[in-house]
């Protein structure tokens, strides 16, 4: 699996919005200055996260945007297949997209692959990002107390 730049600035979007969750709308100008997204880019991916229902929007001086679910409610593998597709290496092994191979009955690769695509949903999809949330808050407590003086 392979993330692209629109898929990582998914992510990053959803992290950030889900480290305000419930403190008001965020502005996309705001968000682009905080992530360096091209603001026009960032505009692409929020219409395609607000289309799978994973933010909301409120136009006007006072709009923005907002989760439109918990973070603890949104998975990494949710947002990833929604932006890059499947997560199998190979479509041999893909659940959703399979392709068959001619290969196939002789390839001593396919469990390889089954292992990394269930390893990989494993984690993808028990990772929430509350669990994202909780994880940026001690890095950054970390980060603040590993000084030198």
């Amino acid at each position: 699996m392979k993330i692209s730049f629109k898929g990582d600035y998914a992510l990053k979007i959803i992290l950030d919005l889900s480290l305000s969750y419930k403190k008001g709308l965020s502005q996309i100008r705001d968000i682009s200055k905080r992530l360096d997204i091209p603001e026009k880019y960032l505009e692409q991916i929020v219409t395609i996260l607000k289309g799978a229902k994973y933010i909301k929007t409120q136009r006007g001086p006072k709009g923005g945007i907002s989760l439109s679910k918990a973070p603890n409610q949104i998975t990494l593998g949710e947002v990833i297949r929604l932006m890059e597709g499947p997560t199998s290496p190979v479509t041999c092994v893909s659940k959703s997209c399979y392709t068959r191979c001619n290969f196939e009955s002789k390839c001593s690769f396919k469990s390889v692959w089954e292992d990394v695509r269930d390893r990989v949903n494993e984690v993808v999809d028990k990772t929430t990002f509350q669990d994202m949330v909780e994880k940026t808050i001690k890095m950054n407590r970390k980060n603040i107390l590993d000084y030198n003086i």
